[in-house]
């Protein structure tokens, strides 16, 4: 019986994809500029708002190392989120917990990227989007893409201001409401947060519709 080869991908294992202006630049040739990436941040935690954020960068000024804020170190996202606040055109909105509660979470997410968007101090022309959904209402033209903050130097961008400023939204109510540790875990469902629920019960940045709140 004949041997088969191994596939390429065990000799040769991919290589992590980082995100590039090539989708920008393609934007800006079918004369569409200036392009602009936007990401949220948040849709998961039991506690405090989702964040997003819209940035245009200048592609004589892209920061090295641009990736999905989740891909990388907290130092890492301080440091890039400086060098994007210095050089590129940023909006950032946010979604609170009651927003989300009265609406959901994907119409609340999409509500701030929109706004997020329609902030920017010079408007957009082509806006790409990380995820599924284009917000409705946009005055230009829009693309989803998944995965879209691996992808877009604008969208990693975007995903890197909306992390660090819900990081430091959640490290700011950790002072208010130091019960919960949100300064450690930023809402999400952690052990220690849940004990903390189940010790002191919600406050008021808690996402009543969400588990374990929200009556069955």
């Amino acid at each position: 019986m004949s041997r088969r080869n191994p596939p390429d991908s065990l000799l040769f294992p991919l290589q992590p994809v980082i995100p590039d202006f090539a989708l920008e630049l393609t934007a800006r040739r079918d004369g569409f500029w200036p392009v602009a990436g936007a990401d949220e941040v948040g849709r998961g935690p039991l506690a405090g708002p989702v964040v997003a954020a819209a940035v245009i960068l200048d592609p004589d000024a892209v920061p090295d190392g641009l990736n999905d804020s989740k891909l990388l170190s907290a130092e890492q996202r301080e440091m890039l989120f400086d060098q994007i606040m210095a050089t590129a055109t940023v909006s950032i909105a946010s979604s609170s917990a009651r927003h989300i509660d009265t609406s959901d979470i994907l119409k609340a997410s999409l509500d701030a990227m929109r706004r997020a968007i329609f902030g920017l101090a010079t408007a957009a022309r082509f806006v790409l989007i990380d995820g599924r959904d284009v917000p409705p209402g946009l005055a230009c033209q829009a693309k989803a893409i998944v995965k879209g903050d691996s992808r877009s130097a604008s969208i990693a961008a975007a995903s890197i201001v909306a992390k660090v400023t819900r990081d430091r939204m959640m490290a700011r109510a950790d002072s208010t409401f130091p019960a919960y540790g949100f300064a450690l875990h930023a809402g999400y469902a952690t052990v220690k947060h849940r004990t903390a629920i189940d010790s002191h019960g919600p406050c008021s940045l808690h996402r009543m519709s969400f588990r374990p709140f929200r009556q069955v």
